[in-house]
């Protein structure tokens, strides 16, 4: 059609459906599934708003609306014929026949339908996106007859279910509308799952009622945090209201069906809803939850007597102030397995975090550590680099990414080497290009392209990196004619729009930009860029450009991190801390092959129990002193003197993440950087090292283990041939796949 697929790419909007790791990881483990050949489905909300778009305006975020449906969705299939009935609010009533959920207002679910297309085995598999639609009757039914044209308006409430994704990640908000967006995905998937068992072979029907022996055997569900927690309590509604199963046999069921990934630790990220918001949305739910509850600690006090304090402690309700439910502890208690996403992070869970539940089912708790699918994070994105692998070991590498250990052998191959820095070069230069003509700010390829890509929070430390940035100008000034290996910092993240905190760590970069990038002595040698409105199709350009990834989080927060494996597979070098999957990153490549500083996890604890005194560390180091007065006198802010009052003292006087602490090791170690870059062969040599190394963090193996240890199906290999060719013949060849 004389059209340019590269133009054409670039005039499609992302589906910013997710707030960052969470929601791109299940997009990775989507594609690994549909190239694995397992029959899976992806069930989540088609916000017609997903994450904001961030504009930065005079150094400040600004939030817009992402009307990402604007110009259509092509992707997407409506199938209002699957439309489904999902009940709020009401009371219950119990009867001979047991409970009955009633007076309820109903919202209807449209499902949309996306293709998940597997890497040339011809398999589709769906994503499934429910979108929130009030029914013709809304409001019109009973007193109401009068206004008719306040009626109509009135949908509206019902549809704002699916209206907005809340931007927070790692943080939990109570609001009445996010419960309702949880409860809303979870009762219109599971009448799916259950109209798609019982229309199968295996929903046999004894008469009248289903027999759901075979349920556990034919359906798993995995719940990607606690988001979808409510499943539990709604599947066990379903058996015991309606299919009145007896709740032993519902419980046991439901126990099977259930598996939970935990992805966080954060505490204020941990979802508790108030028990009275429950009541009011949910009452036959609260029912269930107690029941669950009672049974659950009628169990544990049968093996502890006597110890109230655990009782206290792994009950699924917190009382003291407003009575909670702890969605974390229901998961834990519905589900037969239960997983951390790095090996250090579920050592944590087991030991800290949910220890009490560990001691009690130490089987029960797992590692599944998360990986990304190598067709988005290098084929797609890094063309170049993907060709010049496949030169050299062949094409399987893609399904297979443990291949990747046969580049151990060209470490020393002058040219291979030559090759790998050519096609960074190339990159970078594109990557300059589109800066350029974007954002109209040159800056300079031959530099060393620093990036810290990543939601900004506190425990990701962006301010660490901040700190460097000064004190690298303050060194530049301080000794203009010394040699200073070039850098370009990049860093790039949105903030949740009502943490503060995050909204001025951007803030403050920006004004550091400002005056670095303005100051005739140091001219090209630093280069500061805050990346506006990081989302996916801009990680797919800035990935491959990188020479230094920062993956900087306080040791023990970061649960694994999936944005230091794509740097990884793309030929980026990673500075970090002995957090999340950097560990298992460092055990794979060698810790010699990452540039690794800080304090480790024990060291941490150590510190809480001493109590961290960030002053002592602003005492010892003038360099640190310098930078921390600088931001605090307006340096950097001269028509403001006391912008960043607020940053400077939690830094001195509530800093949880512990900046100070780790400065002085992330500084030095930024030495050992800039001058393993001085040297251009050494430096490739340990990047093609890591690629080599990168094959455990594909998305694949994480999810044949998935499958292995917790789903119970077995991947399938299997080409299905071609909606052209006869299926006859491979008929007999298909195994009855089972679904996850």
């Amino acid at each position: 059609l004389g059209l340019d697929m590269e133009e054409l790419e670039e005039i499609e909007e992302d589906a910013g459906l997710g707030n960052g790791g969470l929601g791109r990881l299940a997009a990775c483990f989507l594609d690994s599934m549909a190239t694995l050949g397992l029959a899976a489905y992806g069930y989540g909300i088609r916000y017609e708003y997903g994450i904001f778009n961030q504009k930065i305006r005079d150094g400040w975020q600004v939030e817009e609306a992402d009307d990402w449906l604007r110009h259509g969705n092509p992707w997407e299939k409506a199938r209002p014929e699957y439309m489904l009935p999902v009940h709020f609010y009401g009371r219950v009533e119990h009867t001979d026949t047991g409970a009955k959920w009633v007076d309820t207002q109903v919202v209807l679910a449209l499902p949309y339908d996306t293709p998940v297309p597997g890497y040339m085995n011809n398999t589709v598999n769906t994503m499934r996106l429910w979108s929130a639609r009030a029914p013709n009757d809304f409001n019109l039914r009973d007193f109401n007859v009068g206004d008719y044209i306040q009626a109509v308006l009135d949908r509206n409430v019902a549809e704002n279910i699916s209206r907005v994704l809340y931007p927070n990640d790692n943080f939990f908000e109570g609001k009445e509308l996010r419960l309702k967006q949880e409860y809303f995905v979870v009762a219109a998937t599971l009448q799916d799952i259950i109209r798609r068992f019982k229309a199968s072979k295996f929903g046999s029907t004894d008469s009248v009622r289903t027999v759901f022996d075979s349920f556990p055997d034919q359906v798993a569900i995995q719940l990607n945090d606690t988001h979808p927690a409510m499943a539990i309590p709604e599947l066990m509604r379903i058996f015991v209201d309606i299919e009145k199963l007896p709740w032993n046999k519902a419980w046991d069921i439901t126990k099977q069906t259930f598996a939970y990934t935990n992805h966080t630790v954060l505490p204020e990220a941990l979802e508790r809803w108030p028990v009275d918001l429950m009541e009011k949305l949910l009452p036959r739910h609260l029912q269930i939850i107690y029941e669950i509850n009672q049974r659950h600690l009628d169990h544990i006090a049968s093996l502890f007597p006597n110890d109230v304090d655990r009782l206290r402690r792994m009950s699924l309700i917190e009382e003291g102030g407003t009575k909670r439910i702890n969605m974390a502890h229901l998961c834990i208690v519905g589900s037969h397995a239960v997983n951390g996403v790095a090996k250090i992070h579920s050592e944590i869970v087991k030991t800290q975090v949910f220890k009490d539940f560990a001691a009690l089912e130490p089987e029960k708790f797992q590692n599944k550590t998360n990986g990304i699918t190598p067709r988005r994070w290098l084929l797609l994105c890094n063309p170049g680099l993907a060709e010049l692998i496949a030169e050299k070991i062949g094409e399987d590498y893609v399904r297979d990414l443990s291949q990747l250990t046969k580049l151990h052998e060209f470490v020393d191959d002058d040219l291979f080497i030559r090759e790998v820095a050519k096609v960074k070069q190339e990159n970078k230069v594109k990557f300059a290009l589109y800066l350029e003509k974007e954002y109209k700010v040159k800056i300079n390829p031959s530099s060393m392209f620093d990036v810290h890509v990543k939601r900004i929070h506190e425990y990701k430390r962006q301010l660490m990196n901040c700190l460097h940035i000064i004190t690298m100008y303050n060194r530049i000034r301080r000794d203009p004619a010394k040699l200073f290996v070039p850098r370009t910092v990049i860093i790039g993240g949105k903030a949740a729009p009502g943490y503060h905190m995050a909204k001025m760590i951007i803030k403050l970069i920006n004004t550091v930009a400002q005056v670095v990038n303005n100051d005739p002595v140091v001219g090209s040698k630093l280069r500061v860029i805050f990346l506006e409105n990081y989302r996916v199709s801009l990680a797919e350009k800035v990935i491959p450009a990188t020479d230094l990834s920062e993956q900087i989080s306080t040791a023990g927060t970061e649960a694994s991190g999936t944005g230091n494996m794509k740097f990884m597979l793309n030929g980026a070098l990673t500075i970090g801390t002995m957090d999340g999957a950097n560990v298992e990153m460092a055990e794979e490549a060698g810790e010699e092959n990452l540039f690794i500083f800080g304090m480790r996890v024990e060291d941490v604890t150590e510190l809480d129990r001493k109590g961290y005194n960030a002053q002592e560390y602003y005492d010892q180091l003038p360099e640190l002193k310098q930078a921390i007065d600088q931001i605090k006198s307006g340096f950097f802010s001269p028509k403001e003197p006391d912008l960043f009052k607020d940053v400077v003292n939690m830094l001195f006087y509530h800093d949880r993440f512990k900046v100070f602490a780790d400065y002085e090791a992330y500084v030095k170690c930024q030495e050992k950087v800039s001058e393993l870059y001085l040297n251009s062969k050494a430096w490739t040599k340990m990047v093609i090292r890591n690629i080599a190394a990168a094959g455990k963090f594909s998305s694949d193996r994480t999810i044949k283990e998935y499958a292995r240890d917790i789903w119970h199906v077995e991947p399938s290999d299997l080409k299905i041939p071609p909606p052209n060719e006869p299926r006859d013949a491979a008929e007999d060849k298909t195994p009855n796949g089972t679904a996850a």
